[in-house]
Order: structure tokens, then sequence, then C-alpha cells
């Protein structure tokens, strides 16, 4: 079934048009969420999250970007918007542990491992998400969709709405950033 045809059949309401586009989209909405996010738990909340919106806003569906792209957006929107609300939640959680009487922080997040990330490269992969996590958020959404989602640049930059040039401008900001950091880290 083409683009199209799918998209009509979703404004229609059609159950075998949704269950295709889950069919579809269910692996790069959940590894886009889990790159943001570093919790399987989170990031199959928000892929939840995603297809619902989805189906709900089919019918305002402009088809000025690709239904992908469209995807995307709502993806990285709700992966960003879900790590702000928890590091506004741990940051809470830190200053009231100032006024409580142990000391210890009450919302640790436990160490995480990508799905896709062999056994063996655990510990550095871990490493490098947490770095990630400390990029701007558009250099961290582009390196996110280009090294964990495999995106092109033009993609990206759809998705981003932004230029081709501004995304490479992003994700060479955020390699620099990166290896500062990591150099950092084995000092």
């Amino acid at each position: 079934m083409s683009e199209q045809e799918l998209i009509t059949q979703l404004r229609m309401g059609e159950e075998s048009a949704f269950r295709e586009l889950v069919s579809l989209f269910q692996d790069k909405v959940f590894n886009t969420a889990i790159g943001f996010l570093q919790s399987r738990q989170d990031a199959e909340d928000i892929a939840q999250e995603v297809f619902i919106q989805v189906y709900h806003s089919i019918a305002g569906f402009r088809e000025n970007a690709s239904l992908s792209t469209w995807i995307y957006r709502i993806t990285v929107t709700k992966g960003l918007d879900h790590a702000r609300n928890k590091k506004r939640k741990k940051r809470f959680a830190f200053i009231s542990n100032l006024f409580s009487e142990s000391n210890q922080l009450l919302h640790e997040s436990p160490d995480f491992n990508h799905p896709g990330v062999q056994y063996d490269r655990k510990e550095d992969a871990a490493l490098l998400f947490r770095l990630v996590n400390e990029l701007p958020e558009t250099q961290k959404t582009a390196f996110i969709l280009n090294k964990v989602d495999g995106l092109s640049y033009r993609e990206i930059a759809d998705i981003m709405k932004s230029s081709e040039s501004a995304v490479d401008s992003l994700l060479q900001r955020a390699k620099q950033s990166l290896r500062k950091k990591i150099n950092q880290q084995h000092l």
C-alpha cells in the first residue's frame, strides 16, 4: 500500500491501516525514543503516546512532509518533553533531599543499556548515552537521528525543519563536544 493510500485509510478510521502503520513505524519510533530517554519502559510509553497522537491527529496531517517525517517529529517532541519532565523531577527530588534527614538522591536513574548495543560494549555505550544527554537539545536530536536511527542529513533537516548545512553543523559540534567529554572522562 502506498503512503497516500495508508493516509486515506487512516483518515477513514480503518483499523487494518492503523495496524500497518504501527508495524511499519514501531521499531523506528521505539529506537528514537530510547535514544532520548535511555529507558525501555519510558520509550515504550512514548511510542504508545506517539501512535495515539498519530491516530487522533491524522485528519489534520497536511502532507507538506512525508508521513515518516511527521511521525519522527512527534517522537522527537515527545521524547524531549519527557526528558525535560524527568530532569525537573530529578531536580525537585534533589532539592527535597536538601531538607530531608537522609542525604541520598530519591530518584536515581539506573544504568542504561541500549538494546542494539553488543554486550561487550555496554559500558562504553552507557557512557556515550549519558554524555549525549548533556548535549544541547538540537545537537542531541541531530546526533540521535543520525547515529542511532541512521537517518540522512536531508531526513533530519526535514524533521528538524532546518537545512542540511545546519544539521551538518549540529553534528560536527555534537561530535566535537562528545570527543572533548570522552577525553575528560579518560584523564
